[in-house]
């Protein structure tokens, strides 16, 4: 595992990627600017283990993050696993899961999951999130109309009078307390399934970042650090 421990921190440091825009897994820094929460806390334990310091490179959201992981500009980073990123992102198995489903404003006709995907349906959704590009790919007549960033979708749908609203249910859920009479879908339109991701390059550094995933899952690590920080609505992945 020598050549995995070079490959992911070639430079004696663990750059490790973290997408703010994801407030399950990045939480409000720490008074001393340190960043707090379930994907740091995993990534001071890769760095730990590969016996080299870390340094946290922050990211607004998980399409700036993507790039960040495909252009070099951190060694691995925390992000959901979607086909469209797989092409440029060698993607571990998911270490948490987190549902998404739809919320809709009082007096909605859409009751349920099925009635969303038609014409005239206007759905707010953050970009490149890892439900959009679910999103993009499963809907055959809803339009999906994109915002930089979870808060600014949630701007849209109410300033805007969207029909739909996209998001993490746990956010969701919090979305519906601030707008009387508005419902979250019951189930899940997908649940995305977060990993950490290398280079294609780092074939050597991949397999041995999968191992860690599958290792952190396996001890009780990743539902530790999920109870630590008081995290709602997640759950590890199988």
């Amino acid at each position: 595992m020598r050549d995995g421990k070079k490959e992911l921190a070639p430079s004696g440091t663990l750059r490790v990627g973290l997408n703010y825009g994801n407030f399950l897994l990045v939480l409000k820094d720490a008074p001393d600017g340190s960043p707090n929460g379930i994907a740091p806390d995993l990534g001071r334990e890769l760095g730990k283990r590969l016996g080299v310091p870390v340094a946290f490179v922050k990211f607004q959201q998980a399409g700036q993050l993507a790039d960040g992981v495909r252009d070099d500009k951190c060694d691995v980073g925390f992000l959901g696993a979607e086909p469209q990123r797989a092409s440029e992102i060698a993607f571990t198995r998911a270490y948490l899961e987190i549902p998404v489903t739809f919320l809709v404003p009082q007096g909605s006709g859409i009751r349920g999951l099925a009635d969303v995907d038609r014409k005239g349906v206007r759905i707010a959704v953050s970009a490149r999130s890892a439900y959009d590009l679910y999103l993009s790919r499963t809907l055959k007549n809803a339009e999906l109309v994109r915002t930089e960033g979870i808060d600014a979708s949630y701007d849209l749908f109410r300033k805007d009078g969207l029909e739909v609203l996209a998001g993490l249910k746990p956010r969701l859920v919090s979305d519906a307390e601030k707008l009387p009479g508005s419902r979250v879908l019951d189930g899940q339109v997908t649940g995305v399934q977060q990993a950490c991701g290398t280079t294609k390059a780092r074939v050597a550094g991949a397999k041995y970042l999968g191992e860690f995933i599958e290792d952190v899952k396996r001890s009780g690590l990743v539902a530790k650090t999920i109870d630590k920080h008081g995290v709602r609505g997640v759950s590890v992945a199988p």
